[in-house]
């Protein structure tokens, strides 16, 4: 229970961090952190997080990470159902959170009929700068798949894990500082999910492929590290 009650939060505190900067932090004029800024936010929940409960969990707090690591050989496949259900939950109780502070603000509505709409993901119409589902669909493989080698590089045995926080941390980042303007960057499927749940319409129909594309690529990342780049012979 306390790894999940770890996911729980490390999920929580990417959401509420990383779509918190999108909604409240990002569009204020002259001020806004802009999409450095988002980026950057997103990058360093993780950072902090997997040094306050990575070492109980092992901090994936994220569906795609858990795939990845499973493929890798370093978490068990009995173990990912729980795992996804407590970042899930946590991820919708973060957006539910922003849900509730935001309505604190005269005027406040969800247009689900916008790119972006309460941080959503979202490729054709619905992505920020207006990429197709093919275009969307391979970056959010990509990114994964190169996130997931960062992850398992840095935590492998043989790497310095002391830094691994903050590679991974900084990948993150640099993944956003990317495809924002793709699909507002998702590799992520329960922050996906999260923020769709709260906008609806078509949004939601849509998340689907930030749940298919992430967890593809993070599949694939784990069998590339295991087969291809992991020093076996030292094992």
């Amino acid at each position: 229970m306390k790894k999940l009650f770890a996911e729980f939060f490390g999920t929580f505190w990417l959401v509420f961090g990383g779509c918190g900067s999108a909604l409240f932090a990002a569009g204020i004029p002259n001020l806004g952190i802009g999409f450095a800024g988002v980026s950057l936010a997103f990058g360093l929940t993780v950072l902090t997080m997997a040094y306050a409960v990575g070492h109980i969990s092992g901090g994936h707090f994220n569906p795609a990470v858990s795939f990845g690591l499973w493929a890798g050989g370093r978490f068990s496949a009995k173990d990912l159902l729980g795992y996804i259900v407590a970042q899930c939950i946590g991820a919708i109780a973060a957006a539910g959170t922003l849900y509730t502070i935001a309505s604190g603000k005269i005027g406040f509505a969800i247009d689900n009929t916008k790119a972006g709409a309460f941080a959503s993901n979202g490729f054709g119409a619905f992505s920020p700068d207006g990429y197709s589902m093919q275009a969307a669909f391979l970056a959010e493989f990509v990114l994964t798949l190169f996130f997931l080698l960062v992850i398992l590089g840095a935590t492998d045995k043989f790497a310095n894990g002391k830094f691994a926080g903050i590679a991974i941390g900084l990948a993150l980042t640099l993944i956003h500082l990317i495809s924002i303007p793709i699909t507002n960057t998702s590799v992520n499927p329960a922050r996906s999910l999260s923020q769709a749940l709260f906008v609806g319409g078509e949004p939601l129909s849509q998340v689907w492929l930030f749940w298919a594309a992430p967890i593809l690529g993070a599949i694939a990342a784990g069998f590339i590290y295991k087969n291809l780049l992991q020093n076996n012979s030292q094992a």
